[in-house]
């Protein structure tokens, strides 16, 4: 317990240390946890109601226990992508200020001591944000809600207190294989292949080809029972498989690409960002892991909600504004885990050019303009993301055509623009880090180098 004061007091002094050029960090690490906040205690005012409850959103998709079960699984959900943010957020943070992590190490303080000082500074980044969103929900809950129970109040509470731990704990795990030596040099070490990726393929072929054999063992058995589960069964496993090997695509190709444009590239960003895909191809895959799975199941989605929209709206025994409430409430969904997404891109995308900020800047000391610097940083992420996207889309793609065509609905090849609006997008967020390019690549950095 000791220790853990210790460790806080000097979490606090590094915020309150913070240059002008980390603010801009905290206060994304605020907004990542006042989103946090948000969703986790709308879950929780959610869980809190027992029974059928008259809710005044959403057309009274909240008022059932069924589907309001699903929708608190769904806000759960969102904790992944704004989980991931703050990880990132605190990874850029620990390689910003290796100069302080380095005095802390001359001091005495062991590796994990310092990951766990600056995971306990992300925890203390998060407090203000947590804090904001949990008294303007209570406004908000006073106003759909007189007079709210005992366990509505007792979720805000624990989720208020929750989220700073869970940032700091996020924050830990990004920071588990960062490495700070005494003398200010942050390195990364760890393993750089690509098993994750393909154990999830797997995962996925075996999913689908469980749903295959239940359904031909099931195909003499009545109606009612096993049937009505296996077509989402078959699209969660198509999803798995799909995004995993797009993952992997990801990987193989920036390594295909990097040994490839070294040997035959005629330019100088297109040699530099060769030779960064080839000395660590698995970086892209794992910067742009959230991306694959979210084009594909944000293109799956479309094409089955326009599917569903079609159904909904042929049918005059059915309430519309109630299925299309559900509809839009998924949409905004997954548009929320997008958005977290490419905002997590283009920090992973500073994070990799502050780590590299004093290779930068021998290079441009070397005589290397700044400008093909920063075509070769958008190469680094345009090259291997393309074949990727390009699986990943047409994965989600097929998705959506084959539940139209099990439905006996047309198509909706629409969906198909998605993946090309996802690559301009992550071509966007990649170069919102190109202003932090031109100040790493001072000549001051070399001092310490």
């Amino acid at each position: 317990m000791r220790h853990l004061r210790s460790d806080l007091r000097l979490a606090r002094e590094l915020i309150r240390g913070s240059g002008r050029g980390e603010w801009w960090r905290i206060a994304l690490t605020a907004a990542g946890a006042a989103l946090a906040t948000g969703f986790a205690l709308a879950a929780a005012v959610l869980a809190s109601l027992r029974g059928t409850h008259r809710v005044p959103v959403v057309h009274g998709l909240l008022d059932q226990p069924g589907t309001r079960a699903g929708v608190i699984v769904g806000l759960l959900l969102l904790l992944v992508p704004v989980l991931g943010f703050l990880g990132q957020c605190a990874r850029i943070g620990a390689v910003h200020r290796d100069r302080r992590l380095a005095v802390l190490r001359l001091a005495g303080a062991t590796p994990w001591q310092v990951r766990r000082i600056a995971a306990l500074e992300t925890g203390l980044a998060c407090l203000p944000g947590s804090a904001v969103a949990a008294c303007c929900s209570v406004p908000l809950l006073l106003r759909w809600w007189e007079r709210p129970s005992a366990p509505a109040w007792a979720g805000i509470a624990v989720v208020a207190l929750a989220v700073p731990l869970l940032g700091a704990a996020a924050g830990g795990l990004a920071l588990r294989r960062v490495v700070a030596d005494p003398l200010g040099r942050v390195r990364r070490a760890g393993p750089r292949g690509g098993r994750g990726p393909g154990l999830l393929f797997l995962a996925g072929l075996c999913l689908i080809g469980l749903v295959g054999v239940l359904t031909v063992s099931g195909a003499s058995a009545t109606a009612g029972g096993r049937a009505g589960a296996q077509p989402l069964l078959s699209v969660l496993g198509a999803a798995v498989a799909v995004g995993a090997g797009a993952v992997w695509l990801s990987g193989a190709a920036a390594a295909a690409t990097g040994r490839l444009l070294a040997a035959r590239a005629r330019s100088a960003a297109t040699l530099i960002a060769a030779e960064r895909l080839r000395d660590d191809p698995w970086a892209a895959a794992r910067a742009h892991a959230a991306v694959l799975l979210v084009t594909v199941a944000g293109t799956g989605f479309l094409g089955v909600r326009q599917v569903l929209v079609d159904v909904v709206r042929s049918r005059r025994d059915l309430d519309a504004s109630y299925y299309l409430a559900g509809l839009d409430l998924t949409g905004a969904a997954v548009a929320v885990a997008v958005a977290l997404t490419l905002s997590a891109l283009a920090v992973g995308t500073a994070e990799s050019v502050a780590a590299r900020r004093r290779a930068l800047a021998a290079q441009v000391a070397a005589g290397v303009p700044r400008a093909v610097l920063g075509r070769a940083l958008l190469l680094e992420t345009a090259l291997p993301l393309a074949p990727a996207l390009l699986l990943a889309g047409l994965g989600g793609t097929g998705i959506g055509a084959w539940y139209a065509l099990s439905a006996g609905r047309p198509v909706p090849w629409a969906i198909a623009v998605v993946p090309v609006a996802a690559y301009a997008a992550c071509l966007l967020a990649a170069a919102g880090s190109l202003p932090l390019l031109r100040r790493s690549v001072r000549p001051g950095e070399l001092r310490y180098a």
